[in-house]
């Protein structure tokens, strides 16, 4: 149905109101006994709806001026102009002008809330998913342990194990989960100091011999490549960084394959942290959505190796936390490079040496 126009609905409105208003009369002079001829009934009608038009039509005209005066003054106030011109355009022309040009700040605007929301409904939906898969298996594993009779059985051991990793694989992805909503809603606190960045490295190779056993991968430094620089930045975050690096070049390598860290003075102020395997690589058009919250090359694939779908997000996060860039290149078939800049420790800053 066709939307009535302002003047049409004063129009409508203008007609029922003396339509009312002659029946309401008619009705009490026929209560008096009181008969007029029809012309009259007539004349008094139309009085009726001149006078109720008129009324409504000004009204109508005073609410729309005073609007348009409001709008008017609003769009001044946010382009920043404090005063109105009063010459060259008609007020009318500058209105549309003005509004024309706060629609299209308004359609911008629209998309991107439309494309948040897209945003935020794939997000619910990744970690519902996320979530549902390790407690899927834990409740199978559980429901198979409560039919086994033999609690010391091989079997009862297996599945207790699975149930076990998927209770694991849930923590972590929770965990990961409050450290990703830290650092977005700005609530991490950096607790700045000096250190190692090769003894830093050093350590976490140490911590991950048990997962380079297991997957065949040997865990190196690229010869004369990795100078003892100390950095500036929060320890605890960049050996999370280096960890969440480290993991994956590990899970996504080859047997018998390698991870080589590198690093490289890049000026006087910031140094360069690389990690580069020798595994399968990444196609080119994956690289931009790498550092997305839940984004997999390869997702069967990426669920069966574990993880939260989160850490080169937490990564991309903690690292740009500090000021500072990170990125990606990669060969299918030959390997991938991760790194990342950090900051030179300097004398002159009041930071503790660790």
């Amino acid at each position: 149905m066709k939307q009535l126009t302002p003047h049409n609905q004063v129009l409508v409105t203008a007609v029922i109101s003396a339509f009312l208003q002659t029946v309401f009369l008619y009705a009490i002079l026929i209560w008096f006994t009181i008969l007029l001829p029809v012309w009259l009934w007539l004349v008094i009608f139309i009085g009726f709806f001149v006078t109720i038009y008129l009324v409504f039509y000004y009204v109508l005209q005073a609410f729309i001026y005073k609007k348009v005066k409001l709008i008017y003054k609003s769009i001044r106030t946010v382009k920043g102009q404090d005063t109105i011109q009063k010459k060259s355009l008609n007020l009318l022309n500058q209105v549309e002008d003005e509004v024309a040009d706060w629609h299209k700040r308004q359609q911008k605007e629209i998309a991107q809330l439309k494309k948040m929301e897209k945003f935020r409904k794939e997000y619910i939906g990744n970690v519902s998913h996320e979530l549902k898969t390790p407690l899927f298996n834990i409740q199978g594993y559980l429901e198979t342990l409560t039919s086994i009779d033999d609690k010391n059985s091989e079997v009862f051991q297996t599945f207790l194990d699975k149930a076990l990793q998927n209770t694991e694989r849930l923590q972590t992805i929770v965990e990961d989960l409050d450290m990703i909503s830290k650092i977005e809603t700005e609530n991490l606190t950096l607790n700045l100091t000096a250190f190692s960045i090769k003894d830093l490295i050093s350590e976490v190779y140490k911590e991950m011999e048990f997962l380079t056993k297991k997957a065949y991968v040997s865990l190196n430094f690229k010869p004369n490549k990795c100078p003892d620089f100390t950095v500036v930045a929060d320890k605890d975050r960049i050996r999370q960084v280096v960890v969440n690096l480290v993991t994956n070049a590990i899970k996504y390598n080859k047997p018998d394959g390698k991870v080589i860290a590198s690093c490289y003075d890049l000026d006087d102020d910031h140094i360069l942290i690389e990690f580069t395997d020798t595994g399968i690589g990444i196609k080119q058009k994956h690289l931009p959505r790498l550092f997305e919250r839940f984004y997999r090359v390869d997702k069967n694939r990426s669920r069966k190796k574990g993880g939260s779908g989160l850490g080169l997000a937490i990564v991309k996060h903690i690292i740009e936390n500090h000021q500072q860039t990170v990125h990606v290149r990669s060969t299918p078939n030959v390997g991938t490079t991760f790194g990342f800049t950090l900051k030179k420790y300097k004398e002159q800053y009041k930071i503790p040496l660790l």
